[in-house]
């Protein structure tokens, strides 16, 4: 895991790129919370795609809406960055698309756009 700090418009984001999965379940989602928090004490995540794991995009599991709710009730904004072009489930990318309306989880085509989406004003 390589962790990258990007300040813009005084608010910093923790970019994470990692080959392996960070991201399998709902306490791992919590230990990468805290383990960003300890190290960084920043409360802007954006990490790459691959380093979650397939369940959290097949909406029926749950585990998207367990993990974010992590996410919210900690008060961090998450970011997903990566190609996300093989997905074709209708439910999934409604849920992205109002995701990326909100202000607190977003899925992004590349780690510069979350930023963009983390910092803004």
């Amino acid at each position: 895991m390589k962790t990258e700090m990007i300040t813009k418009n005084n608010r910093s984001v923790a970019v994470i790129r990692s080959e392996e999965l960070l991201i399998t379940d709902v306490q791992s989602a919590l230990d990468l919370i805290m383990t960003v928090n300890y190290e960084t004490g920043c409360g802007n995540i954006a990490v790459n795609k691959e380093a979650v794991t397939e369940d959290f995009f097949i909406l029926s599991t749950c585990l998207a809406g367990e993990i974010l709710q992590k996410f919210i009730n900690y008060g961090v904004r998450f970011a997903v960055y990566g190609d996300f072009s093989k997905y074709t489930s209708k439910p999934l990318k409604d849920f992205m698309y109002e995701s990326n309306m909100g202000r607190d989880f977003y899925f992004q085509p590349s780690a510069e756009l979350a930023v963009e989406k983390l910092t803004a004003l």
